[in-house]
């Protein structure tokens, strides 16, 4: 559906820089990185609001790349709605439509059609001001659906959310994408909201594509330390990958020899998810090829669960529920083993 080869866009302080990118028709695609990676530069240059100095855009095989913003069918939805102050909201959805000069029956199926679908209809007569944030950015979506785009580009759409309307809005993206059967593609800095939305995630880092691929593949393969601590892997080592003289491998780290799944050799990093050790007070008999005995040292509470750091001769942090915690009688100073499977350390 969109195709990007080698965009490149040169700013006097900032390049974005030959981003290869494919993005499915029908698919909710999540461009992720940190403030100031570029990503609403990107999806400005899509839409045609700022001009590549080198590179191609192409919807369905159509070069796009010096076509007019108006005649891409392309959908945006702003950071901060953007809408009309002065417009109700019916006036606010219906604007480029009004616009484009459609019949006024077209206009009036159109808005009748959005406000079913994104259940709004109650809204219809109210402004701006009296919307909350979560009503604000779906009256947004419709503005920019009711021009019936191939595409929708959405700027950091619910980072100004409170918690419980940015669930509510996630979930309904999710199922108007899959509805209209439309392309969206959504950027965040935020990882958890980029793995319940995302079909595939691409990361982006000071202009450069740094690894694309499904929420799972980002998750537990990242191609670097950087994607690794972005995705909040937490456990990141460097260290040497040798053979174990039995058909395996070992990573050394400071004086621990952990056992791991990986045709890889040398001076390499390896990185542990949290939520993939297991914590315990006394040895864990398991399948786990890997048991090491540490002490608690560190303690970071989140509510329903906790970052435990253990520390041997290096650090690990795990993830327990609070129930587990208490029950195992942890606390902080206190002895514990952590156990994980060989195939829970990524070798990069």
């Amino acid at each position: 559906m969109i195709r990007l080869e080698n965009l490149t866009v040169n700013l006097k302080q900032f390049t974005l820089s030959g981003i290869n990118l494919e993005v499915k028709r029908g698919e909710y695609f999540i461009i992720l990185g940190p403030t100031g990676a570029g990503k609403t530069l990107l999806l400005e240059t899509i839409a045609g609001l700022r001009r590549s100095d080198s590179g191609s855009i192409f919807i369905d095989d159509i070069d796009i790349t010096r076509m007019e913003p108006e005649r891409r069918k392309i959908g945006f939805v702003y950071q901060d709605y953007a809408l009309f102050p002065h417009l109700s909201v019916r006036e606010n959805i219906i604007f480029g439509l009004k616009c484009r000069r459609a019949h006024k029956i077209a206009i009036v199926m159109k808005l009748l059609q959005l406000a079913k679908l994104l259940n709004i209809a109650q809204l219809i007569e109210r402004r701006p001001e009296t919307l909350s944030g979560g009503e604000k950015q779906i009256v947004s979506l419709a503005r920019a659906l009711s021009t019936d785009p191939d595409v929708v580009l959405l700027d950091e759409p619910i980072s100004a959310l409170d918690p419980q309307q940015r669930e509510g809005v996630q979930n309904e993206l999710k199922d108007i994408c899959k509805k209209l059967n439309r392309t969206f593609i959504h950027v965040t800095h935020n990882f958890e909201e980029a793995i319940a939305l995302g079909d595939r995630i691409a990361v982006l880092s000071e202009g450069r594509l740094i690894q694309s691929g499904t929420p799972e593949e980002i998750f537990r393969h990242p191609n670097s330390e950087f994607v690794a601590r972005f995705a909040m892997t937490r456990n990141i080592f460097a260290g040497l990958v040798t053979d174990d003289g039995y058909g395996g491998s070992i990573f050394t780290i400071d004086n621990n020899k952990l056992e791991v799944m990986t045709e890889l050799r040398g001076q390499l990093h390896a990185s542990i998810r949290p939520e993939d050790i297991l914590i315990s007070r006394d040895v864990l008999i398991s399948s786990a090829r890997n048991s090491i005995k540490g002490k608690i040292t560190r303690v970071d509470d989140r509510g329903a669960t906790l970052y435990v750091t253990v520390s041997t001769t290096t650090e690990f942090v795990c993830l327990v529920t609070r129930r587990s915690y208490e029950e195992l009688g942890l606390s902080e100073g206190s002895e514990a083993y952590i156990t994980f499977k060989a195939s829970a350390v990524h070798v990069f």
